[in-house]
């Protein structure tokens, strides 16, 4: 049976839903700290990667950023955190769209934490703060294997019911 395409406003609709959704998991409901986060704001960005593909779970996340960022600051704006929302949501589409079996999870998961976490990230912090990147990447490795297995698990557990989530919608 085919998927049945999903009309551009739908997709608009179902954006901003994962969008509102990240910002509120994101700006109320996770632990930030200067350097650390941690949270399930990942989870509407898994979703819009595995409904959406990777430009629309880019755009999500991109979006969620800058909304975010400006209704609800927590410091000073900054393009590099937008860049690794986008690069990191592309990345959950791109491994995550088409099949979410084990080693698609993983793939997904590490380049989440590799790229946007670990590197990305690190490299804006240490800009903002004029600080050197080692030691805060250093500092941060354990936040990423952390949170690495906890969204490992929680995909997992979303994968069983995109199926159904792909009917209803």
């Amino acid at each position: 049976m085919s998927e049945k395409k999903m009309s551009r406003t739908h997709r608009i609709v179902l954006m901003a839903m994962l969008a509102a959704i990240q910002i509120v998991l994101s700006r109320f409901l996770s632990i930030n700290l200067w350097n650390l986060k941690i949270g399930f704001s990942f989870v509407p960005i898994a979703l819009a990667g595995m409904l959406l593909g990777p430009v629309g779970a880019g755009l999500t996340g991109m979006v969620a950023d800058i909304i975010g960022a400006t209704l609800f600051p927590s410091g000073t704006f900054f393009p590099g955190f937008t860049l690794t929302a986008f690069v990191t949501a592309f990345g959950y589409g791109f491994f995550l769209h088409k099949k979410q079996d084990m080693p698609h999870i993983l793939a997904a998961v590490l380049f989440s934490e590799i790229v946007g976490t670990l590197l990305l990230n690190t490299k804006w912090i240490a800009i903002l703060y004029g600080t050197a990147f080692m030691p805060i990447f250093v500092t941060r490795v354990g936040q990423a294997v952390g949170m690495g297995i906890v969204e490992v698990v929680v995909i997992k557990l979303l994968a069983k019911y995109v199926p159904h989530l792909k009917k209803a919608i």
